[in-house]
């Protein structure tokens, strides 16, 4: 016992819930940081100001027949998991060789997880890590040893856990999809409650909103919960961490905070409560609704992605027939039938008596219709 106690400590192998829930998720945050939301920031920002070089096509791979395209923001968010296991392995003080052997063991880990990939990628980097600096430096031909080691333990470790947990999140998500169904007040509460959860937690709230499509007043109530969530951390600790701390957490992500709240959870309770009380704000009295894409809703102010997204609603909102009269310049019916026939003809004559009020009935069904329907509603139907 005392061998494995020296050996231990020798490869500096902790086990304790410090180093592996305080030390290490806080790493994971910033590793999820640097990639997947700056990258988000990125292609926000191109798109938003038209900056050329940060909306085109800066890499494609061609595979077979698919040809894959990626802009900077969608490279950055591609290494999400590699970034992630990475930042891991160095708060675990990982050896070069093992902590270069996570950037595929985390790709793995990352993509077999699904939506909660994060989490998957927090528990397998962690072992391999360990694994690795077991096996580091034992043998005469460490440069092969260490990397396989840590590789194949790793992406197999990933291969096992990897997809329950992305199971359990998935039921997460069936959950938030079962309280959409509810009245608005409580939808409100309960999604912007669970999503603003996820956003802080290494779950991918992202990924969760655009695995369950989670767009339309649910989207708007998750929006309102990651708000909560990313400005009530940023100003609480505000004192501590100046304009670095606003900005990062404000614009970032409020899983940097995961460390603290795992020292002291009461912290989590005031940004919890605003989620409870913005859900329903948003739902029942500014009707806010997500109209850009699914991942938006569990993005927060990151980036202002969010806000977007619900921005964008307003113009959509308004029904079909509004923008077709603007198109067509017209004001009133939109179809007119044989206003001015020639009484001479024995065909023209007869038209208006005996089809003007089936015309009637049919144009006013039809203008029904359309106002009932937004554009908001087209592009759901679009895909």
């Amino acid at each position: 016992m005392e061998k494995l106690r020296n050996f231990l400590k020798r490869k500096d192998i902790v086990f304790s819930a410090k180093r592996y829930f305080i030390d290490a998720m806080g790493a994971m945050a910033q590793g999820l940081f640097c990639t997947l939301l700056v990258g988000t920031i990125l292609d926000t920002i191109g798109k938003q100001f038209g900056i050329g070089f940060l909306t085109t096509a800066f890499l494609t791979i061609k595979q077979g027949d698919a040809v894959l395209q990626y802009t900077i923001g969608g490279l950055c968010s591609l290494m999400v998991g590699p970034g992630m296991a990475v930042a891991i392995g160095r708060a675990l003080n990982c050896p070069p060789l093992v902590l270069f052997s996570l950037i595929p063991v985390g790709f793995a880990a990352n993509s077999l997880g699904g939506a909660g990939g994060p989490l998957a990628v927090l528990f397998v980097a962690i072992f391999a890590s360990e694994l690795g600096k077991a096996v580091s430096k034992e043998t005469k031909i460490d440069i092969l040893v260490t990397p396989i080691v840590t590789i194949l333990a790793g992406i197999g470790f990933a291969k096992l856990i990897a997809a329950p947990i992305g199971a359990a999140a998935s039921a997460v998500g069936q959950a938030i999809m079962w309280a959409t169904e509810l009245q608005p007040f409580f939808m409100g509460i309960i999604v912007s409650v669970i999503i603003g959860i996820a956003l802080t937690l290494p779950i991918s709230s992202a990924a969760i909103c655009a695995a369950l499509g989670l767009t339309g007043l649910a989207g708007g109530a998750a929006v309102a919960g990651c708000c909560a969530q990313m400005v009530g951390f940023a100003v609480m600790s505000f004192r501590e961490n100046r304009w670095g701390g606003l900005v990062a957490q404000g614009i970032g992500t409020s899983m940097l905070q995961m460390g603290n709240i795992v020292r002291n959870v009461r912290i989590w309770i005031p940004p919890t409560l605003a989620a409870a009380v913005t859900g329903p704000v948003a739902t029942c009295i500014f009707r806010l609704q997500m109209n850009g894409a699914a991942v938006s809703s569990g993005m927060g102010t990151c980036g202002l992605v969010g806000q977007l997204g619900v921005k964008a609603i307003r113009y959509l909102r308004r029904p079909v027939l509004d923008a077709l009269q603007a198109i067509e310049g017209v004001k009133g019916p939109l179809f007119n039938f044989h206003e001015n026939p020639n009484p001479n003809c024995p065909v023209g004559a007869a038209v208006r008596p005996v089809l003007e009020g089936r015309l009637q009935k049919a144009q006013s069904a039809m203008e029904q219709e359309l106002a009932s329907t937004s554009l908001a509603d087209l592009l759901k139907d679009v895909g």
